[in-house]
């Protein structure tokens, strides 16, 4: 007896200005007018995805003290736009970036509450954890947790805020008329938690929404990520583009929740990716070298080469030789708030290799960011672009996609027209939407399943 055939998952992300988006393309519009969001989330739900994703910026990243133009310029606030999204889609989730390191549960808990009711239950939580002090800058506390403590904060902060999120079971609003009383239980949304970081106590004013609860997403890569994902979360993004790299994360990850009582359903593991279409693999192979370009300009090749060797390197030519100075290994970095930072721990060893491909393969600067940098994930005809989707999911590679188009907001057009049809004859994914709720469209059970039973036995 053969094997039922997965179910693929898809989500969109909106990227905002940075590397991967091409914001000087003519077709390319505003990264902050509601319009472009609106276009998005309605390409998506046209489509049938799972869910929209919104990352978040927490403070513009600098190059050298200078806000650093090439990357993301401006980002508006999660929550406004998610709820303003909620009020012109019906089926899409509507999932946020909130940071556990500098907010209160109480508050985020209250937001993510509020926006599951006013979206009929597609609220999701991408749980995520701050690294540098450079972001403390922009709060009062300032500063930064080490990983553990990171990590020990963003885990105490999720159960906080369950507890908020189960201090209303759903059945405490009675709203009798001819009596006049309006709740069952006058104890509801009573709360109290005391922890390492949070000492809290009272009533909790948003009453149970429809999902119980958000659903959870994690996006760290470390192995306390990969813990907490296993232990907390409903889905874990990943970055393994490959589908051998993506089948050994997809074990891992897999693999731990055992431990935590839980079974390989109940977490689904969702790369983000791009890609590039084209009328023949040929042709789209040509254009997916035409957006490698736009994406990295000279301008461009040369801030990414500074994440490396720690110096201003603007007087290099781009389409010259790499610098034959080595980088400088410091503290103090020239590019603050990016992740390269930490990528890059060994920036003399990551310098030598670098220079090695780049004498091999006579590439200039420009060349090397182009060639070492990351590439779209899927390029080829709209059959070629299916075929290999449903193939890493199939091979237990992943569990679906997080779709990251170069052009916003109508990049996301093409694959709606295009793959997802190829995607519903291979029957691996829906014609139309089943459900009401994220949870449903993922596949994921209610938190309060089983509880009013345990409750009317209690």
């Amino acid at each position: 007896m053969s094997k039922p055939k997965k179910q693929v998952h898809l989500a969109a992300h909106f990227p905002g200005v940075n590397n991967t988006t091409v914001w000087s393309d003519p077709e390319a519009g505003s990264h902050i007018e509601f319009s472009s969001f609106a276009h998005f989330a309605r390409t998506a739900e046209r489509a049938k995805f799972d869910f929209l994703f919104l990352a978040e910026g927490l403070r513009l990243r600098e190059q050298g003290g200078e806000i650093y133009d090439l990357d993301v310029v401006g980002r508006p606030d999660t929550f406004t736009v998610l709820a303003a999204l909620a009020a012109v889609t019906d089926r899409l989730g509507l999932t946020g970036t909130i940071n556990s390191t500098f907010n209160e549960p109480y508050e985020v808990a209250r937001q993510f509450a509020s926006l599951d009711h006013l979206s009929g239950g597609r609220a999701a939580w991408n749980v995520v954890t701050s690294w540098d002090a450079f972001t403390g800058e922009n709060f009062r506390r300032g500063g930064f947790l080490p990983q553990e403590e990171r990590y020990s904060r963003a885990k105490e902060f999720l159960t906080t805020a369950n507890e908020l999120f189960d201090s209303w079971h759903g059945d405490e609003i009675l709203a009798d008329r001819a009596t006049g009383a309006f709740l069952r239980d006058a104890k509801a949304g009573a709360f109290t938690h005391q922890g390492q970081h949070f000492d809290i106590h009272g009533r909790f004013n948003v009453p149970r929404s429809p999902q119980g609860r958000p659903v959870i997403f994690q996006a760290g890569d470390s192995d306390e990520g990969r813990e907490f994902a296993a232990s907390d979360a409903d889905a874990i993004f990943s970055r393994y583009a490959t589908l051998e790299e993506g089948r050994r994360f997809y074990a891992d990850v897999k693999g731990r929740l055992a431990k935590y009582g839980r079974t390989p359903d109940q977490l689904l593991i969702l790369p983000a990716a791009t890609f590039v279409l084209g009328d023949t693999d040929e042709e789209a192979a040509e254009l997916a070298r035409e957006v490698r370009r736009q994406q990295v300009s000279g301008a461009t090749a040369l801030k990414h080469l500074e994440f490396v060797w720690n110096r201003d390197l603007s007087g290099y030519d781009p389409e010259g030789p790499l610098p034959d100075v080595d980088p400088v290994v410091s503290e103090e970095h020239i590019s603050r708030g990016r992740a390269q930072v930490r990528m890059y721990r060994d920036p003399l060893a990551i310098a030598r290799e670098w220079r090695e491909l780049a004498e091999s393969n006579g590439w200039s600067i420009r060349d090397l960011v182009i060639n070492t940098g990351n590439r779209q994930t899927f390029v080829g005809s709209p059959d070629t672009v299916a075929r290999t989707i449903d193939e890493f999911v199939q091979a237990d590679a992943s569990d679906g996609f997080i779709l990251v188009p170069h052009i916003t907001p109508g990049g996301l057009d093409p694959f709606a027209d295009r793959v997802v049809p190829l995607l519903q004859e291979r029957g691996v994914f829906r014609t139309e939407y089943e459900g009401t709720t994220l949870r449903e469209h993922l596949g994921l059970a209610h938190p309060d399943a089983g509880a009013g039973a345990e409750r009317a036995a209690s």
